[in-house]
């Protein structure tokens, strides 16, 4: 079964807009668990500008499914991991100042810097994702950096699903079974909907996990989180 895990960002963004604690990030994640999320995902970046360090903290401490904790693998993102040991630490190419995740890893030239920092972060017992294009060469470098899992960038799959949705998913399964081959999870993220998730997860039958947000907070202003995650999940399972 797909898991779904609920990227919480937007509503620390919400919540920062106008200061205090409306809403309240860690009562939205334990209500997530209890609407039926498979895991809370977060990625603080270093301006704080929607998760902040107290708000890892807070929620290490409540989430009692699976813990996400994306980032850039910068020196204060390696504390964070050492001292929380989420279950999963996603590790994205985008330093400070990127607005969001909007490629994978460039492993020509980012693998021997991941190297190191996986084999760190596996030693605290953390599984490790990375976040990678639907490329089989891509595939095969992250299985040499010793992760255990891949996220697949899912940006130009939204993008192109309602134009053509059979070549938008074509590199993603062939992604997919290179990934499976080499014994690598897969994960996959980044404007995934209700609109193109069903196809999405119908196509990749191996995944493992899916991580969303910014849609599934926008659509539960409309319908409510209770409703979208179970929206969402009996699209995962249908």
């Amino acid at each position: 079964m797909t898991k779904l895990s609920v990227n919480i960002n937007k509503v620390a963004t919400i919540r920062n807009a106008r200061g205090g604690n409306t809403p309240n990030l860690v009562q939205f994640a334990i209500d997530c668990e209890r609407f039926g999320a498979d895991g809370i995902t977060v990625h603080p970046r270093p301006d704080e500008r929607h998760i902040t360090y107290k708000d890892i903290e807070e929620l290490s401490e409540v989430v009692q499914t699976e813990f996400n904790i994306e980032g850039y693998p910068e020196e204060r993102y390696l504390q964070m991991i050492k001292k929380f040991r989420p279950h999963q630490a996603t590790l994205v190419p985008d330093p400070p100042g990127v607005l969001t995740s909007n490629a994978g890893w460039n492993f020509e030239k980012d693998a021997d810097f991941l190297i190191p920092i996986i084999a760190q972060i596996r030693d605290l017992g953390v599984r490790v994702s990375l976040f990678v294009e639907a490329e089989e060469k891509a595939i095969e470098k992250a299985f040499k950096t010793g992760a255990d899992r891949i996220e697949l960038y899912t940006g130009p799959y939204a993008a192109e699903y309602p134009l053509n949705k059979k070549e938008a998913i074509a590199n993603y399964k062939l992604a997919a079974l290179r990934a499976k081959e080499l014994g690598l999870g897969i994960n996959a993220g980044h404007d995934l909907s209700f609109e193109n998730l069903h196809y999405f997860k119908s196509q990749l039958i191996q995944l493992d996990e899916v991580s969303i947000g910014h849609a599934i907070i926008s659509e539960a202003l409309y319908l409510g989180i209770e409703n979208c995650i179970q929206l969402y999940k009996n699209e995962l399972q249908r």
